[in-house]
């Protein structure tokens, strides 16, 4: 569904992203680890265009989408939940929601709202409310049904526990597994390694802009060298 094929990104002189190769086949979980400045976010802005790379290919669906501008990206139902949440804070929790479906021209809209409402039962009851005095886990939820609202077939999740307290991660992952089940494919950057690999099919572990390890999740899970460094 997604293939990256010798992925170099640069900022200035600095060498980011160093020739990194993965992909993620539909239905899967695949998790990206690493330490903070390992490249997770760079990997990820690549995808969604907000990063230009300086060389390698990005594949959705079979198409080239490298040099792709992110609106044309996000048309071909690939959306980004942003590290931070990145929430329009000065707008309603409906009008952040309805924001996400900006690019849709179907008569589905109302429909999909809806069910956003039944998985985020406490977005329905702040749909009024602006965005800004939602708490951290509900500001988490908005930006996963607003990325939701785009209908995307492959969803990017870049560090969706930040911040959170262990019950609302434990919920948060509860959701992304719901969001798997229900046909969308993710891609989960995350600092949490052990959550992550609890729930994903594959992972692939960075270190300074270099993937170091993939595999099945739970044989990363297993590997010496993540477990020293990541697990504890």
């Amino acid at each position: 569904m997604l293939k990256v094929d010798h992925l170099n990104v640069y900022y200035g002189v600095i060498h980011a992203i160093k020739n990194v190769s993965f992909e993620v086949n539909q239905g899967e979980i695949v998790a990206l680890i690493g330490a903070n400045g390992a490249g997770k976010t760079s990997i990820m802005h690549a995808i969604s265009g907000l990063v230009k790379p300086k060389s390698g290919t990005i594949s959705f669906m079979g198409d080239e989408i490298t040099k792709l501008p992110a609106h044309k990206i996000i048309a071909k139902n690939l959306a980004q939940v942003p590290e931070g949440r990145r929430i329009f804070a000065q707008l309603t929790v409906q009008d952040n929601l309805e924001m996400g479906a900006y690019l849709r021209t179907d008569n589905k809209i109302g429909q999909d709202l809806e069910k956003v409402y039944q998985r985020f039962p406490r977005l329905k009851e702040r749909r009024n409310q602006l965005a800004g005095t939602l708490s951290g886990g509900e500001q988490q939820m908005l930006a996963m049904g607003r990325a939701l609202m785009s209908k995307p077939t492959l969803l990017l999740l870049d560090e969706p526990s930040m911040g959170l307290s262990p019950i609302l991660v434990n919920e948060i992952f509860d959701i992304i597994k719901s969001i798997n089940k229900d046909g969308v494919t993710v891609l989960l950057v995350e600092q949490n390694a052990n959550k992550a690999l609890s729930i994903a099919d594959r992972a692939y572990v960075l270190e300074t802009g270099n993937v170091i390890v993939s595999g099945k999740a739970n044989e990363v899970a297993n590997n010496p060298k993540v477990r020293e460094a990541y697990l504890g």
